[in-house]
C-alpha cells in the first residue's frame, strides 16, 4: 500500500521547469522506494519551497550559520505518534541551476537528484559519516534510477 501524501509546493521564485505534477512525482518515488526504512511510516507531510539566492543564503546562514546559499535544505521534523513523517525542503534555484551547468547535467536530473536526496533526509537519513553518506547515495542511485536518470555519483 502506497504512503499517503500531502505535498504542498511554493514558488518564491518562478520555476516553469518544475512544475507541481514533476515534484510530486519525485517525491511519490522516494517515498515509494524509501518508505519502507522507517519503521510505522503510514504517510508524509511536505512542503518544498524553490527560492532564489537571497532567501536560500538567508535560511542557510539562520539556521546552519555558513553564509551563503546551498542547493538543498531539509527540515525534518520527526513522525508523530499516527506514523506521519514531517518535514519541509528547500531547494535554492540559482544554485541548481549553476551546479546542473558545472556538472553537465539536465536542470531536471539535478533538480530531481536534490529532491530525492531532501525527501530522504525528511525520512530521516543523513550523511554524517562515511557509511550513512555510502546508504543514502545507494538511496538516492536507486530512486533516480526508477525516474530513468543516471546515478548522480558516478
Amino acid at each position: 500500500m502506497a504512503l499517503e501524501l500531502s505535498l504542498a509546493v511554493q514558488y518564491a521564485e518562478p520555476a516553469p521547469q518544475l512544475p507541481r505534477w514533476r515534484l510530486r512525482r519525485w517525491v511519490r518515488r522516494s517515498l515509494d522506494v524509501a518508505g519502507g526504512t522507517l519503521p510505522g511510516l503510514r504517510a508524509a507531510a511536505l512542503t518544498l519551497r524553490l527560492v532564489g539566492q537571497e532567501e536560500g543564503r538567508e535560511l542557510n546562514l539562520q539556521y546552519r550559520e555558513r553564509d551563503y546559499a546551498t542547493n538543498v535544505l531539509t527540515f525534518e521534523y520527526g513522525m508523530d505518534p499516527e506514523g506521519t513523517v514531517a518535514g519541509d525542503i528547500v531547494l535554492c534555484l540559482p544554485v541548481l541551476e549553476r551546479e546542473a551547468r558545472e556538472q553537465g547535467k539536465t536542470l531536471l536530473n539535478h533538480a530531481a537528484h536534490l529532491t530525492v536526496h531532501g525527501v530522504l533526509h525528511a525520512l530521516g537519513h543523513d550523511h554524517l559519516d562515511a557509511a550513512e553518506a555510502r546508504e543514502m547515495e545507494a538511496l538516492e542511485t536507486r530512486i533516480l534510477e526508477t525516474l530513468g536518470i543516471a546515478d548522480p555519483y558516478a
